[in-house]
């Protein structure tokens, strides 16, 4: 079980965000400790406030008085509402707010179901309860309730892990909550080093990335903007901000999440390792749409980016165990989207590959390797359209950016500038 504590100014607001969901039928009320509920299911978020309000000193001094916790159990365990409720308690208790007045909320509007619990630090006689210790009070009280309740353990990058991902329909509605599940838990949960990455991996779950640039009071100024898609990568509806989401998925959250991701791929070598995994499901694949299939049945998708004559000019992957998403080019040059044109669209070249592969396993020298224990199996896959230009909802965007691979746009320009060439006169 996870715990995350937050400390902050506005209790109205905490009690406003839950008690909303609660009356959009989102959520339960599990339980209130000093605080009146009067039995409806339904949240009065005014007499709430004015509940709360009544032990807070009117000269208070401290500093951040309103705490927000959000209890998360990992997805596997099934808890009742009583145990939910049980657990909150005992856990107020152990981290020595169980005097304290407080509201613990059970939020359903995602298939994690999770607590929220708002509560204060400051006691009736204006003294506050230090936080100066609250981690580690927390970390023992979820260990000692996971033990009790014989709960999986779940560290916080293993809980954003285990998020179930699912694709944005936009004709469920509430298209901006469907985005902001999946982004955060993709943008906090999966390696990439390049928009492009990003991109890829999010358009399998119907999303789109884009970077906008412009000028803002004589100021340059970088932002995202997420939108939903259909199953072709076609967009649907209205674009959101990155800012209308959280700061956890904007500009500069992604761009250091590039740099640490590149630190990561390198210290634990994942694109020698994928490397290892990709090349004999390629080997064994007699196409584009087969080789897709093989690696989605070993947790593993590929992403294609083609021209408008249909040659695959960018192929991005996203191992899902390692949470990982790198370019082919990363890997090796059999993975890059040139190779891989040409092993699927060249017959004759395909053919002349696989009989040098042949020759390479008898020798021992070959990469491809169990190609023959394969078992073929089918999975029905999406392509990923790149197209963004006749888009410009939030301003100029650009691809002469470092979140793109050079090599890509380059080929991607060259085979536009041999379709134009070909183009006969006009009469």
């Amino acid at each position: 079980m996870v715990a995350k504590i937050s400390f902050g100014n506005s209790l109205f607001g905490a009690l406003a965000y839950n008690g909303e969901k609660i009356n959009k039928d989102e959520g339960k009320l599990l339980a209130t400790n000093r605080i009146f509920d009067d039995g409806t299911g339904k949240v009065n978020i005014r007499k709430a406030l004015e509940d709360f309000m009544h032990f807070i000193p009117d000269r208070c001094r401290t500093e951040n008085p309103v705490v927000h916790i959000s209890l998360n159990p990992h997805p596997d365990d099934r808890l009742t509402d009583t145990d939910m409720e049980n657990i909150a308690r005992e856990y107020m208790e152990k981290i020595g707010f169980g005097g304290q007045p407080y509201m613990v909320y059970k939020h359903e509007d995602i298939d994690r179901h999770h607590m929220h619990i708002v509560t204060i630090r400051v006691k009736e006689d204006g003294k506050a309860i230090s936080s100066s210790n609250n981690f580690y009070q927390s970390k023992r009280a979820t260990r000692e309730l996971e033990k009790k309740y014989n709960l999986h353990t779940a560290e916080r990058g293993q809980a954003i892990s285990e998020i179930p991902l699912r694709k944005v329909n936009a004709s469920e509605g509430d298209v901006k909550k469907q985005i902001a599940n999946t982004v955060k838990a993709v943008v906090r949960g999966y390696h990439y080093q390049t928009l492009g990455e990003l991109r890829a991996v999010l358009s399998l779950y119907n999303i789109d990335v884009e970077e906008t640039r412009g000028m803002a009071r004589n100021r340059e100024y970088h932002g995202l903007v997420y939108s939903a898609t259909d199953d072709n990568g076609n967009r649907v509806g209205n674009p959101f901000k990155a800012s209308k989401i959280g700061p956890s998925v904007g500009y500069e959250a992604v761009q250091k999440r590039f740099a640490w991701s590149k630190k990561q791929v390198a210290d634990k070598g994942i694109a020698a390792s994928l490397k290892e995994k990709i090349l004999p499901i390629l080997a064994a694949s007699s196409n584009a749409e087969n080789f897709k299939s093989r690696l989605q049945a070993q947790g593993m998708d590929v992403v294609f980016r083609y021209t408008d004559m249909g040659r695959i000019y960018g192929a991005t992957f996203i191992d899902h165990d390692s949470r990982s998403v790198l370019n082919g080019s990363r890997m090796c040059k059999e993975l890059s989207a040139n190779a891989l044109e040409q092993f699927f669209n060249s017959p004759h070249d395909h053919t002349q590959t696989q009989q040098g592969q042949t020759a390479g396993q008898t020798s021992g020298g070959s990469p491809f390797t169990g190609a023959d224990q394969w078992q073929s199996q089918s999975t029905p896959v999406s392509h990923y359209d790149h197209s963004h230009s006749d888009f410009d909802g939030f301003g100029l965007f650009t691809t002469d950016n470092p979140a793109v691979d050079p090599a890509e746009e380059e080929f991607r320009r060259r085979m536009q500038r041999k379709k134009k060439k070909r183009r006969g006169p006009k009469l």
